[in-house]
């Protein structure tokens, strides 16, 4: 039965979702068989509130601050006038893998409990925050680009927000106002978000109404008491299989999963069946679109009935290579080993 929570808009079925308090992780079971791009009612939520419900028509985007000449405002018919483009991202959030910390190497974090289920990759057309960023006249001793969110504020924190540094800004960003070639849902940050290539997903901001540019480092708690000194996500694989599933023995199955950087595309998955004691080069397809993320399969027959781990290891084009242990990151931040992913085989 579809059921919503009180901070989330959308419906979040069972059977494709995992819920956490206010926040939703998407079931990789749910993306078998789909083509590359994330359906929206599968795509994850992760919210620090609740999601607002914003009147487009009174919606507006302030643009200002010392590293800019002319500062401006912009209403949702400016932004949708302006030169666009469209990209393909992931947005992940930080903590993606966190419960694995605990489960997998017995060093519990703390935080929300997420596997591998908050990621998405959609297609994403927008203004480039450049665009916005030379009409306003940015300064060459402009410093950072501070995002705030329009949504409730977070404890006694105030108003989601986070520095960019400008040279990223310029690079690649984008004020984004579709998703999968609809206007952006609700959860997803209607009217307009930030959508920040390879980067955790705190740059992403969703709902966005305010751009400050800075002329000094700007300092805010998402940059200091949360997220510090976290940009760019590492590599990470997940099987579009679900967790505990039975296979049966001596029948093949085409197993199919997807592998991610955000330093870069992915150049090689390997797969083991035994827990990591033997690997085998998975086939990678897609190839044209391996800017977000990679689609992989390879061919498995179980060979006896019993538990058996599954193990899918990504190297991306700067040679980074998921390790079989992950740091320790006290916030359970970062996990990028390699993951044990669980199968009984019974018989025929």
């Amino acid at each position: 039965m579809k059921q919503v929570t009180a901070s989330i808009v959308k419906p979040l079925p069972d059977h494709l979702f995992i819920r956490h308090d206010g926040n939703a992780e998407m079931r990789w079971e749910a993306m078998a068989g789909l083509g590359y791009h994330t359906p929206i009612d599968r795509f994850f939520v992760r919210n620090h509130t609740t999601t607002p419900r914003i009147d487009a028509n009174a919606w507006r985007l302030r643009l200002h601050g010392p590293g800019v000449r002319c500062p401006a405002v912009h209403d949702y018919a400016d932004l949708r006038a302006m030169p666009s483009r469209t990209i393909d991202v992931a947005i992940e959030c930080t903590g993606n893998g966190r419960r694995f910390y605990g489960t997998q190497q017995h060093d519990r974090a703390p935080g929300t409990p997420w596997g591998l289920g908050a990621i998405g990759v959609a297609r994403w057309r927008g203004v480039p925050l450049a665009h916005l960023l030379r009409q306003a006249g940015l300064r060459p001793d402009a410093v950072d680009v501070v995002a705030q969110g329009l949504d409730a504020p977070f404890e006694e924190y105030g108003h989601v927000r986070r520095p960019l540094p400008v040279a990223k800004a310029m690079e690649d960003v984008l004020v984004a106002y579709e998703m999968n070639g609809r206007p952006l849902p609700p959860d997803h940050g209607f009217p307009a978000r930030l959508v920040v290539p390879g980067w955790a997903g705190i740059a992403s901001i969703k709902w966005l109404g305010d751009l400050a540019v800075t002329t000094s480092a700007a300092v805010t708690p998402w940059n200091t008491v949360f997220y510090r000194d976290i940009t760019v996500q590492p590599v990470r694989s997940a099987f579009e299989l679900a967790w505990d599933s039975t296979l049966v023995a001596g029948r093949p199955y085409v197993l199919r999963g997807r592998s991610w950087s955000g330093r870069g595309h992915i150049v090689k998955v390997e797969v083991s069946f035994d827990g990591g004691l033997t690997w085998r080069e998975a086939e990678r397809h897609g190839r044209h679109l391996v800017g977000a993320w990679t689609r992989w399969h390879v061919t498995w027959v179980p060979p006896r009935r019993g538990p058996h781990v599954l193990m899918a290891m990504a190297t991306d084009e700067t040679g980074a290579t998921q390790p079989l242990v992950a740091p320790r990151h006290p916030l359970g931040y970062d996990f990028d080993a390699v993951v044990r992913h669980p199968v009984q085989v019974v018989e025929w």
